[in-house]
């Protein structure tokens, strides 16, 4: 039974770095150009929007906020999931990878609001199918009260409940996170698949660390690949020399 990957990261900015990857506006080292045709846009996009960071704005734009967004403010989360490399080409061959997409999506609409999810695009060019899931981080209620205001003991006017906020801390607090790892592995115990390790050490790697690690050792490889080869040539050298010293004289 393999394991599920569900992967939550902020992104800064326009984003619109990860927007070329995720489109394929630029073609990753790592996938494959023969298979790009087989990805897919899971979600589609409202008239006039084009791409996944006009999908963004369009979402803040009519979310209803009431503040002035910042400029470092997170207007997105990254979402990656997907499986261990053998249970994902099983689901493939099984003909469930769009079921599989289905219920990933019906995950994410349930847990964070169908109109928080801009974009979702499904990967089958790289090695292992995946799908990059985008959420702008809406959230509804009063914000939690600022430390200084505690201490200070500040009257706080609280907000109405449905006040419309922009938040990603929010929805990133440690213990969500662990709920997300939790909820989603049952979503996806269907397609044999299982949490990892509840309280491992291990860490998340951004996309960024996770292409340079594996470029990284790719070089490694070819590396030994041609030290290989050298040393299958000089063996073979050595072994016609060694043949033709030997050669019995007739």
């Amino acid at each position: 039974m393999g394991f599920v990957v569900l992967h939550m990261e902020k992104a800064h900015g326009s984003d619109s770095g990860t927007t070329a990857h995720i489109e394929r506006f630029i073609i990753p080292k790592n996938a494959d150009p023969t298979r790009t045709h087989l990805n897919r846009k899971l979600v589609a996009y409202p008239d006039g929007i084009k791409d996944r960071s006009a999908a963004i704005r369009r979402r803040l734009e009519e979310a209803g906020l009431t503040r002035k967004i910042g400029n470092n403010q997170v207007r997105a989360i990254r979402i990656n999931v997907s499986g261990t490399h053998e249970d994902m080409e099983r689901i493939e061959r099984e003909g469930r990878l769009d079921e599989w997409c289905a219920d990933n999506m019906k995950y994410f609409a349930d847990t964070f609001g169908k109109e928080n999810i801009v974009a979702a695009h499904l990967h089958r060019d790289e090695e292992t199918p995946h799908i990059h899931v985008t959420l702008v981080p809406i959230v509804k209620g009063e914000r939690k009260r600022r430390k200084r205001e505690e201490q200070a003991k500040k009257r706080y006017r609280k907000k109405p409940t449905d006040t419309v906020r922009l938040c990603a801390d929010d929805i990133m607090t440690r213990l969500r996170l662990k709920s997300y790892q939790d909820t989603y592995a049952e979503a996806m115990a269907k397609y044999g698949l299982q949490r990892g390790i509840d309280g491992s050490k291990a860490r998340h790697k951004s996309t960024q660390q996770y292409y340079n690690e594996t470029k990284k050792l790719a070089d490694s490889l070819k590396a030994e690949v041609v030290d290989l080869q050298r040393q299958k040539e000089t063996a073979q050298e050595e072994l016609r020399r060694t043949k033709k010293r030997y050669r019995p004289r007739s």
